[in-house]
């Protein structure tokens, strides 16, 4: 299992590359189009988590533009992350480089409820950049939606503190579907939905 340490700032750097990044490099099923893809995840002070992904992609596809959309067909970026060891939830962020975003709540695949559920229905918001090269998403997670979502309190997320968690690359009706991860998902068939093969992230 890998490890990623999240760095706190003050506010969120105005250069993407102060972020310490991983490699979404695992790519098991099928390597004819794996794109060079990273992630980083740090923590702001008083504020929440910030993160950052970028892919190397030209025209990357966006079909959707709206909340829980099935962007996971479009070329797309995703984070999953078990916030809390006490509870076996965990909340998925999948976003396509027109900033649409789909995010759910729940303990496995199955049953999952729309984040908006548990937030009075605000969502992340994610912005999103498309370069002539690359496409990168952006989003700040508030400790105030972890807190409604899991029932704690902030100041948890402290120096030390460990919770799970995957980055993802992929797109189901792309030109060449893909799908990469960071930590390794040990699955027959395409399935990011593992918690188990979550990696561990820590507050350095």
């Amino acid at each position: 299992m890998k490890e990623y340490l999240i760095k706190t700032f003050d506010n969120i750097p105005q250069n993407p590359e102060a972020i310490p990044y991983v490699s979404i490099d695992s790519y098991v099923w099928g390597k004819e189009y794996t794109p060079k893809s990273k992630a980083g995840l740090i923590m702001i002070k008083n504020q929440g988590f910030y993160l950052y992904m970028e892919c190397r992609e030209k025209e990357p596809r966006a079909v959707y533009h709206n909340y829980n959309d099935p962007v996971y067909t479009d070329s797309c970026l995703e984070f999953f992350a078990k916030w809390y060891a006490g509870s076996d939830k965990y909340i998925n962020m999948e976003m396509n480089s027109a900033g649409a975003l789909l995010s759910c709540v729940g303990s496995g695949r199955e049953n999952r409820r729309p984040l908006s559920e548990f937030t009075g229905g605000k969502v992340f918001r994610v912005d999103a950049v498309v370069n002539d090269n690359y496409w990168s998403v952006s989003s700040l997670i508030p400790f105030s939606v972890l807190e409604q979502v899991y029932g704690i309190d902030k100041d948890i997320f402290a120096s030390g503190y460990c919770f799970s968690g995957n980055f993802y690359k992929c797109g189901d009706n792309t030109q060449i579907p893909h799908y990469g991860s960071w930590n390794r998902v040990l699955a027959e068939k395409p399935d990011f939905h593992r918690p188990e093969c979550f990696g561990k992230l820590i507050i350095e």
